[in-house]
């Protein structure tokens, strides 16, 4: 009797060189998927891409990848989480910020639409494009209210790819982060202050806190975002046109202050250092927290509790810095 052979799975993960995706690329690989991973290293570091995934140092705005599509062919799941993601970087840089993350995953969408790709994943940001809303957790059905270029290119790619999927019946999905933090966290954007305050304890140096430090976010561990990435890789999705009806929320639900960020981290560092207070920074978002209904309905679940994410979270960057815990 003739054994029927599994054909293997192929992922593209773009910025798998990256905090979050190069995680994903690891998962990927784990469930025994062939992985390709893009990344331009102009943050990701090489030594993030997983062992036995191919790499191509490519930007996602090169025509170039049209090439790779060509060569490697069959993607059943492109994950796109390369972007500009700093979003004070995007209000001092707007042309920037767009030419990265609207032409760039244009780019990339006519890539896969030109050789058949069955999935794209899209990185959205449900910390931004709902701006400040009186809803909390917000669901994905919110007013979209960014109040950033970066917000604004994050929900413009949604529009694009919503546009794709009506003229052309392409297959995406956007995953909305909250704040994601965990091992391989650069100290950069919102999120990146767990990567920040880990360091300054790390060498005893005080932690600064803008404002009042009661300025809330949602802050979800790495490894169960990645979760929430296998899983709409394969779901079966709703056939709805709107473009909430693609979209999903990836968060706890929760709100944590800046202050009590700072508590937890000291706790589970063991140590203790000095707190100073800095200005507000304009324009800064007071709360934030997101509803992710639609994804626990997939079976999804944010199941690190913070204050061990965070203990974990610091414990990777004490290894790293050959710290003695």
């Amino acid at each position: 009797m003739k054994v029927k052979k599994t054909k293997t799975k192929k992922a593209l993960v773009t910025g798998g060189a990256g905090f979050i995706g190069s995680h994903v690329a690891e998962a990927y690989l784990e469930r025994g998927w062939s992985v390709t991973v893009i990344d331009n290293l102009s943050s990701g570091k090489i030594e993030n891409v997983p062992a036995g995934a191919e790499f191509v140092e490519i930007d996602i705005r090169d025509e170039g990848i049209h090439g790779i599509f060509k060569q490697r062919g069959g993607f059943d799941v492109v994950n796109h989480h390369a972007a500009q993601m700093d979003v004070r970087a995007s209000v001092a840089q707007p042309r920037f910020d767009a030419d990265v993350n609207i032409l760039g995953l244009l780019n990339l969408m006519e890539a896969s639409k030109a050789s058949g790709v069955g999935r794209l994943v899209f990185v959205s940001s449900g910390g931004v494009i709902y701006g400040d809303p009186s809803e909390r957790p917000t669901p994905e059905s919110a007013e979209k209210a960014p109040e950033s270029p970066y917000g604004i290119s994050k929900m413009v790619g949604e529009y694009y790819l919503r546009c794709f999927h009506l003229l052309h019946d392409f297959d995406y999905v956007a995953l909305r982060y909250s704040n994601v933090y965990g091992p391989r966290q650069d100290p950069h954007g919102e999120a990146g202050v767990v990567a920040i305050f880990s360091n300054l304890i790390l060498r005893d140096e005080p932690l600064t806190i803008f404002g009042d430090g009661e300025q809330t976010r949602d802050y979800v561990y790495v490894g169960d975002v990645v979760e929430a990435n296998m899983i709409v890789s394969e779901a079966t999705l709703s056939a709805g046109n709107k473009v909430d009806d693609r979209a999903f929320n990836v968060g706890t639900g929760n709100e944590t202050s800046v202050n009590r960020l700072a508590e937890l981290l000291m706790l589970g560092a063991g140590r203790s250092v000095p707190v100073k207070r800095a200005p507000a920074r304009a324009g800064e978002l007071e709360r934030n927290s997101l509803r992710c209904d639609r994804l626990k309905e997939l079976g999804w679940e944010a199941w690190v509790d913070l204050a061990d994410g965070l203990k974990r979270t610091y414990q990777w960057i004490a290894e790293g810095a050959g710290v003695e815990r």
